[in-house]
């Protein structure tokens, strides 16, 4: 039978898939669902802000709420508004509901810098995951305080903060050693010195992106062969990666996401060695590499058939343009194929 109970524990149990902003939306409906709601402490353990305005004003207001307290997750990707003052403010007067997050997200935050980065590192000690990316303005000074102040950090998002150099990526090597994804995209000041580092101390990496960083060579891509739980690889524009490198990288065998977007140095015989030893591969980018031919193709039918999925040759011109049902027969689990016209 309907009461008036009803519809707020109905209210609960939908309230689980919505996004939060709906969530609030129901806070409004009647009495009951706002104190049915409340008492579902799992709904306040995060805070998703992204892309609003005056997110500074919301992110106060948020937390100053008792339903925050013990927040674990706090988004705020692309607030444009939000500023070191804010994150001043907040760790300040609010340090006690903080002590339990483990995810920030302050991607494409552009006016944050190293003094924000400081306050979040010192009021926050279980931050698991932190990601900062297109930040142009925090330097190895924001490494160092999360380094001090959060040793439990195994996501590490840098994307894009060109100001990051190697010291970085030494303070990362020695104090995140269970790191387990790490995101360096376009960090144009590192050198395979830094890499290197990171590649032989933080050995459970799982997923490393290295997209649009020209100036590796080989003597740090050989070091890809310590990473023995490795699955997703993005190396887009390594234009120093030969099939020297690869066949070092075909030393992780769990790799299933392998990004060689314009490595134009790489040919087949690099692609035979990934072949061999990644046979869990299930997306493959070749897209702008004229070195390779069907041969590659073929090698890779063989120890890839039943997983790869994803294929780009879009550029490939040693690599003949095939029908669909010649492609399902190479890989029959094959959903997505681009190829060169």
């Amino acid at each position: 039978m309907w009461r008036k109970e009803t519809v707020p524990r109905v209210m609960v149990i939908v309230s689980m898939s919505l996004r939060q902003r709906d969530v609030f939306s129901l806070l409004l409906v009647s009495p009951w669902c706002y104190r049915s709601l409340l008492a579902q402490s799992t709904l306040w353990k995060a805070l998703d802000l992204r892309e609003m305005n005056k997110v500074g004003e919301k992110l106060i207001s948020a937390l100053s709420l008792p339903r925050y307290c013990g927040i674990k997750d706090i988004n705020l990707e692309f607030a444009q508004d939000i500023g070191d003052g804010h994150l001043v403010h907040v760790t300040t007067k609010f340090s006690g509901s903080l002590q339990c997050l483990e995810s920030l997200n302050l991607n494409g935050c552009q006016r944050i810098t190293d003094a924000g980065v400081q306050a979040v590192a010192y009021a926050c000690p279980k931050l698991k995951a932190f990601s900062i990316y297109w930040n142009v303005r925090i330097t190895d000074t924001s490494v160092k305080h999360l380094v001090k102040f959060c040793k439990d950090i195994t996501t590490l998002n840098l994307s894009g903060c060109k100001n990051i150099s190697d010291q970085s990526l030494y303070l990362i090597a020695e104090n995140f050693k269970a790191l387990d994804e790490l995101n360096l995209t376009r960090c144009i000041k590192l050198t395979d010195v830094g890499l290197r580092r990171i590649l032989l101390n933080c050995l459970h990496l799982r997923s490393l992106n290295l997209y649009a960083l020209s100036s590796f060579t080989d003597n740090a891509y050989r070091e890809l062969s310590s990473l023995k739980h490795l699955r997703f690889l993005d190396l887009c524009g390594a234009q120093n990666l030969t099939d020297g490198g690869l066949s070092h990288i075909s030393a992780c065998k769990d790799l299933i996401s392998l990004n060689l977007t314009w490595c134009v140095l790489v040919t087949d015989v690099g692609m035979v060695a990934i072949a061999e030893g990644c046979s869990s591969l299930e997306l493959l980018s070749l897209f702008g590499i004229v070195g390779v031919t069907d041969k590659c193709l073929e090698n890779l039918s063989v120890s890839c058939s039943r997983t790869l999925t994803t294929l780009d040759v879009n550029g490939c011109v040693g690599i003949k343009r095939r029908t669909r049902g010649e492609l399902l027969r190479l890989f029959p689990n094959l959903q997505c194929l681009k190829v060169h016209s």
